[in-house]
């Protein structure tokens, strides 16, 4: 074969090879990256509602409630609360059930407490005048009629009049007003070290580490209004009522040495340590103002 007919094929092949790069075109290479997944941002962790009276002090039952758990709340003795809502069982109270937390106004019953009618005697002929006799004293102001007098007691004996509180001070075991809150002494109700702080949406107090059987002091003087374990959580409680709107409370003791209206005075000896209703043996402590916990560091001594 010459060389004019090889130059041909050779040029034909080449156009051949060129038509097909010209059509077989690749794919252009796109970088994908993973779609970012929808964040959604974590809500915050809802806050325990803090139980509320309504304008007219009353408050509606929830479940879990208990009487003790909701007189604590309100910084009541739940005595009080029987009685203005003329309770029969302090255990039977329902969801729903409508509850005076707050003490009725000068003059005003409580809704839950109803009158039956009184029938009236029939008219006496009026009582004929006679000298008084020389044994016998008039009621003064402020006796009940009919109060039963003490067994030998003199029929003119006077009530001795109470002990005036010390100058600059507050007598031992009295509660105080509102308005006097500031001249409260305080102290630590235990020695210990501290190992839960106050956390309002956690922790309602402070917890005091100890051993078993040390001793728990009220932190202030005041009156014994519980003692019992009738508070889930709490365990073996105290609590006491030092003005009419702070109340300390001393929580899971092995022990109470003190009963319901008691007048304790500051540092007096009011449990024993322990570990009722709790994983260790410690003391919660807490301090109530109008029912709300408070940060007992504001109260209590620096150590």
């Amino acid at each position: 074969m010459n060389q004019a007919p090889r130059l041909a094929l050779l040029t034909l092949a080449l156009g051949l090879l060129a038509g097909c790069n010209s059509l077989t075109r690749q794919a252009p290479v796109v970088e994908r990256t993973a779609a970012p997944a929808a964040t959604h941002p974590r809500p915050a962790p809802a806050k325990a509602e803090e139980p509320k009276q309504d304008e007219k002090g009353m408050y509606t039952v929830r479940r879990g409630d208990t009487l003790l758990r909701i007189a604590l709340d309100f910084g009541q003795n739940y005595r009080d609360l029987v009685a203005w809502n003329n309770l029969s069982d302090p255990d039977d109270i329902k969801v729903g059930q409508a509850l005076r937390v707050a003490p009725p106004e000068k003059g005003e019953r409580s809704a839950n407490m109803q009158t039956q009618p009184v029938p009236m005697p029939p008219p006496a002929a009026p009582p004929r005048k006679t000298a008084p006799r020389a044994d016998k004293q008039p009621y003064s102001e402020g006796t009940v009629a009919g109060a039963p007098r003490e067994s030998g007691a003199r029929a003119d004996a006077v009530a001795p009049a109470a002990a005036p509180a010390p100058a600059g001070g507050i007598a031992t075991g009295s509660i105080v007003s509102a308005n006097d809150d500031d001249k409260l002494s305080w102290m630590w109700p235990a020695d210990g070290r501290i190992v839960a702080t106050f956390d309002e949406g956690r922790n309602k107090g402070i917890d005091i580490a100890g051993k078993p059987g040390q001793a728990v002091m009220a932190a202030g003087a005041g009156k014994v209004m519980y003692a019992g374990s009738g508070i889930r959580g709490y365990g073996n409680l105290v609590i006491v009522k030092h003005s009419n709107s702070l109340l300390s409370a001393y929580a899971h003791n092995r022990k109470i040495v003190v009963k319901e209206g008691d007048n304790v005075a500051k540092g007096q000896v009011i449990a024993e340590m322990g570990d009722s209703d709790a994983d260790s043996v410690k003391l919660h402590f807490e301090i109530r103002q109008q029912g709300k916990p408070v940060d007992p560091s504001r109260f209590l001594p620096g150590r």
